[in-house]
């Protein structure tokens, strides 16, 4: 009886420290999916797209995880596949960069209704990727249709970038500024932007931004000043800031009072309307851009009235970037500016006889 009573103990202990093997035990692991999970965690950390195209060409199990790790895509050719095989392949994007006419259209050598509409693509990513963050496009056609179901699509949207772009206008920049409440960029440039007549710096909604980045210069319409300043104003992270030739000196010399920590600056007209009636003073211009640290890019100079040019000189040690390619000025006139960008790596001017005889007078 108490060899019975030993027997049944050792056995519950065991059963109780589990030492005795499953009945049914899983099989393990596959060693082709322990090496897509080891691939999938390296692959999280390969940015650039040259080597990302070089893994997915291994094998098939590459070139499947690979695509599974793809949060970036660039497309270099609207037309080299359809949103179909994007969406199909690419599973979790959440950056889209898309190109569409050839270079040669900056020449206007192309037909107006030549095509790469941003339609398809925007139609097959808003079911595809709901989560999609950022948008650039390159030379494509862009209806207000387009941008509309942009901002209705994607909840957490934070970049728009539209570079030569056309077909759209004010309202639909507008229907993004006030939808797309995590904005961070909205760049438009050399873009062709319709005036509907629509007061879209207004439709940002109220409150503190999340903007960063915000260019405007190429649109060709009045904007609302007072709208401008508080939004700026409501953006404590804004860095770049690039106005269009709507925005007078003492606009900007405003502007740059409320946000001294931006980086990039685009001065829009760099005239003065100010007549001195009433005994008004002239604002001091020099020590607004003084103020800003920080600034290491300036561009825009458009409508420029030389003499107010020195203004930015406090800040030209700091340059590295200086575009004075809207400005019709003479080499004479910049050449006092460029002598003391000692940090200057990008450089532009309006022609190449400019700079030709800017090489020639300076003896770089």
């Amino acid at each position: 009886m108490a060899e019975e009573d030993l027997s049944e103990m050792a056995k519950d202990v065991e059963r109780h420290l589990k030492l005795d093997p499953p009945e049914s035990s899983s099989p393990p692991p596959c060693p082709s999916h322990v090496l897509e999970n080891v691939l999938e965690n390296v692959l999280k950390f390969l940015t650039s797209k040259r080597d990302r195209n070089a893994v997915s060409l291994v094998c098939r199990s590459w070139h499947h995880v690979e695509a599974q790790t793809r949060f970036e895509v660039f497309i270099g050719n609207c037309y080299s596949l359809s949103p179909a095989r994007l969406t199909r392949r690419f599973t979790r994007v959440r950056s889209l960069f898309l190109k569409g006419k050839p270079r040669f259209a900056d020449f206007n050598l192309m037909p107006p209704d030549w095509g790469a509409q941003f339609a398809p693509w925007v139609a097959a990513t808003a079911k595809a990727y709901p989560w999609l963050e950022k948008v650039s496009l390159k030379r494509m056609f862009v209806s207000d249709d387009d941008l509309a179901l942009l901002a209705a699509s994607f909840p957490g949207f934070k970049e728009l970038v539209l570079l030569c772009c056309e077909g759209f206008g004010t309202s639909g920049v507008a229907v993004v500024a006030n939808k797309c409440r995590q904005l961070k960029v909205l760049d438009l440039i050399e873009s062709e932007v319709t005036d509907d007549e629509v007061d879209w710096i207004s439709c940002f909604p109220e409150g503190e931004t999340h903007l960063e980045s915000l260019s405007f210069d190429c649109v060709e319409s009045p904007i609302n000043f007072k709208a401008l300043e508080g939004l700026v104003v409501r953006s404590p992270f804004l860095k770049k800031l690039r106005t269009n030739r709507f925005v007078s000196l003492e606009e900007l010399h405003t502007l740059m009072v409320r946000a001294p920590q931006l980086t990039s600056l685009g001065t829009g007209a760099f005239s003065s309307t100010h007549d001195g009636a009433q005994g008004e003073q002239e604002p001091d211009y020099a020590s607004a851009f003084r103020a800003c640290r920080s600034l290491v890019c300036l561009s825009g100079f458009r409508e420029l009235t030389a003499e107010y040019l020195p203004a930015i000189s406090p800040v030209c040690a700091n340059l590295t970037s200086l575009n004075f390619s809207y400005a019709n000025i003479s080499p004479d006139v910049f050449k006092p500016i460029i002598r003391n960008c000692h940090n200057i790596r990008v450089f532009w001017v309006c022609s190449l006889l400019d700079l030709l005889l800017l090489h020639l007078g300076l003896g770089f």
